[in-house]
């Protein structure tokens, strides 16, 4: 395994100002790697697309759905019966309400149970939950090397520096994986995005 320093960048432009900054330090070409990182969902990690078997959002959809379907089913009965009694409608009236409200509670409740948190919590430690789109730089280092490697990142305008231990061939990060969190590298400040 390969130590590796990266850093995320707006452009390759910009990518490219830092590949110049770490050359003029003696860093080799076969040791630095450009590549895009495509947004969160578009990593085409199935067949049908996508990146993950399942919306980790949806996971408390069912159970949202089912108190909203029990909650609108009951109120659709009564309001069912109210109907019934004041305008002496069908039996079967109550039973279309009831099922009405099955359905729009089912709805409800479910979108309500998916609903995003409007303010996250932060990950406690340096490690980003869901790595970023954009241009990322990745330079393969020696340990004498990695702080220097990530001070010349963050200066020359790199976010979310990280360090990483991968796979190197041929000039590449080839086990590089776009679902795994960034652990920030410790040896600099992070800029925020």
């Amino acid at each position: 395994m390969s130590l590796i320093v990266a850093a995320r960048f707006d452009t390759f432009e910009r990518a490219e100002e830092a590949a110049r900054a770490l050359f003029a330090q003696r860093f080799s070409e076969d040791d630095v790697n450009v590549f895009f990182v495509n947004p969160s969902g578009q990593h085409a990690a199935f067949p049908i697309g996508g990146d993950r078997n399942a919306d980790p959002g949806a996971a408390r959809a069912h159970a949202g759905a089912g108190k909203g379907m029990a909650i609108g089913a009951a109120i659709g009965a009564v309001a069912g019966v109210v109907v019934l009694i004041a305008l002496h409608v069908a039996v079967l009236f109550s039973v279309v309400a009831a099922g009405v409200g099955a359905y729009i509670g089912s709805l409800a409740g479910a979108m309500v149970a998916t609903r995003d948190d409007p303010h996250p919590a932060q990950p406690a430690d340096a490690t980003l939950r869901t790595r970023h789109s954009g241009v990322l730089l990745a330079v393969r280092v020696t340990p004498d090397r990695e702080a220097e490697a990530a001070r010349i990142l963050a200066s020359v305008g790199g976010m979310d520096v990280e360090e990483a231990a991968g796979r190197w061939r041929n000039g590449e990060w080839v086990d590089f994986d776009p679902l795994s969190p960034a652990k920030l590298n410790p040896k600099v400040a992070q800029r925020a995005a």
